[in-house]
């Protein structure tokens, strides 16, 4: 039977308990002795023993590691950070923004499907927990809510100055979806004989963010879309900023609504308008002066500005008129190929509709009952568009500015077709898989966030000239290798070498390298 003893240590009051596992005689002390081991102290409280350690013979854990991939998140981390887009997000959506930062540093460093996300998400460190199947992303898609997208276009919009110029254009997407109401068949921008839905998009000009954006029905034109972009202003409680618009969407009834709406504008005007060459007409002898010869992007021009009071409701804006030597010999060459076609077209009898004043101003025809139709060119219209005409164009704002200035604003509007190029090419959104507008929806939201997660980067590789050497999807990569090994128990956490390039990358978006 095992004999258990105990010893009362008078110090601190604690009771040992010992096991006797020999007993011998001591030839020298004339007495029986024993060989003790401790077994453990008692509980105070409990009287049970506790063990001691050095008998606990359980081998100790082998410590587990785990690597997981750090770089690209840093660097979209940051990012949003300091434009403000994650604080946003939060603001918007309390309980998703997790989720949509984590789809969106995919869809940035891959340009990739959604659906085949997964394993990136779990070989990467990212806001959310790194794993969804095809279900759980529909989940996280559902918590996009129009509500909450609202929310954030009214929030994202206060980091926007009234300065800023908004420059504002449509793009088409192919769709292969029969049941979204959105898909219609229109003017398809990327030439393919599909339907489509139309994307308005709002751009900010300096800050080369994208502010908001709307869907239309595929078949609705530019022309008529600018009074729903200021309904959608007017709902959101945007400020009077500055816009600038293609010709495209020009029109007597849109400038009357945006002068009406008392916003500040630039917009393109089309010069076969005859009031607009009426203005052409006054300004002749100011164009070919001296006086407003510039020089821009390598262009030579002849500029002037004619202020003019708007017929519809009496306000002031300006008219700014420029000549282009070169570009005369283009526009009249592009017009005897369109007189060409027009030609044809009143031959054969299938006339375009859209090209009914030109029929009548550049043609003569003839109807005869023995020799029929006989078409021929008016030679004085077509003389006098060459020596008038060719080479101007117009642009109108309702500031008071240099025409120089107007001009370099309105080329600067190609921002919007950079952002379109690289929402289709870069971000996976070329055409539409999904069949429902309110999955939609929640699907282009997080393609938009991902848009603004791109161009802030590239606003910074531009300012520290990493753009020379690098795409966004290009400098992601270069990350890859920046890993974190995670061990299980005590050891802490290790990073991996950083390269020079690495470190240089880092460093430009504001990231010590010493610190990680």
């Amino acid at each position: 039977m095992e004999r258990l003893v105990h010893h009362r240590k008078k110090d601190t009051g604690v009771t040992y308990v010992y096991k006797i596992v020999e007993e011998y005689w001591d030839k020298d002390r004339k007495q029986m002795r024993n060989k003790q081991i401790c077994l453990g102290k008692l509980d105070p409280l409990t009287g049970e023993l506790i063990p001691s350690k050095r008998l606990d013979k359980t081998p100790p854990p082998v410590p587990t590691a785990s690597t997981i991939v750090i770089g690209p998140t840093m660097v979209l981390s940051k990012v949003a950070r300091d434009i403000g887009l994650e604080a946003t997000l939060k603001q918007a959506f309390p309980t998703a923004w997790e989720q949509i930062l984590t789809l969106s540093y995919f869809l940035v460093s891959t340009g990739d499907a959604l659906i085949h996300g997964d394993a990136w998400c779990r070989n990467h460190e990212v806001p959310a927990d790194g794993s969804y199947a095809d279900q759980r992303l529909s989940e996280w898609l559902s918590n996009i809510t129009e509500d909450g997208c609202q929310s954030f276009f009214k929030a994202w919009n206060k980091h926007i100055s009234e300065k800023e110029y908004l420059c504002y254009d449509i793009t088409s997407i192919s769709s292969y979806s029969e049941l979204n109401e959105y898909v219609r068949y229109g003017y398809n921008r990327d030439k393919e004989s599909l339907p489509q839905i139309n994307l308005a998009m709002v751009y900010g000009q300096k800050s080369g963010l994208p502010v908001t954006y709307r869907f239309l029905p595929g078949a609705i034109s530019d022309v008529s879309s600018i009074k729903k972009l200021l309904s959608v202003f007017d709902k959101l409680e945007y400020p009077h900023m500055n816009l600038v618009f293609d010709r495209g969407f020009y029109s007597r009834q849109n400038v009357t609504e945006l002068l009406n709406k008392r916003y500040h504008f630039i917009i393109g005007l089309k010069s076969d308008r005859s009031w607009v060459r009426s203005i052409i007409d006054e300004c002749q002898d100011a164009l070919v002066s001296p006086r407003g010869y510039r020089q821009m992007d390598m262009d030579s021009l002849y500029m002037h500005t004619k202020p003019v009071q708007w017929e519809e409701n009496n306000r002031r804006c300006y008219v700014h008129i420029y000549y282009n030597p070169h570009r005369a010999v283009d526009d009249f060459e592009n017009m005897i190929k369109h007189l060409v076609c027009c030609k044809d077209e009143l031959e054969s009898g299938r006339t375009n509709p859209s090209n009914q004043e030109d029929y009548k101003k550049y043609f003569i025809v003839k109807e005869t009952p023995v020799r029929g139709r006989s078409v021929e060119y008016n030679d004085d219209a077509i003389r006098n568009y060459r020596n008038k005409y060719a080479g101007f164009f117009a642009i109108m704002s309702t500031k008071k500015m240099d025409a120089m200035e107007c001009l370099q604003v309105y080329r600067d509007k190609d921002v919007v077709e950079k952002a379109f190029d690289d929402l289709k090419n870069s971000l996976d959104m070329k055409r539409l898989r999904i069949h429902t507008s309110g999955r939609m929806a929640a699907r282009f939201f997080v393609q938009f966030v991902s848009l603004i997660l791109r161009n802030g980067m590239q606003k910074t590789m531009r300012e520290t000239n990493l753009s020379e050497r690098y795409s966004p999807k290009l400098l992601l990569g270069e990350l890859e290798s920046l890993t974190k090994i995670h061990y299980t128990g005590k050891y802490k956490d290790i990073i991996s070498e950083v390269t020079k390039s690495q470190r240089e990358i880092l460093t430009a978006f504001g990231i010590d390298p010493n610190t990680l």
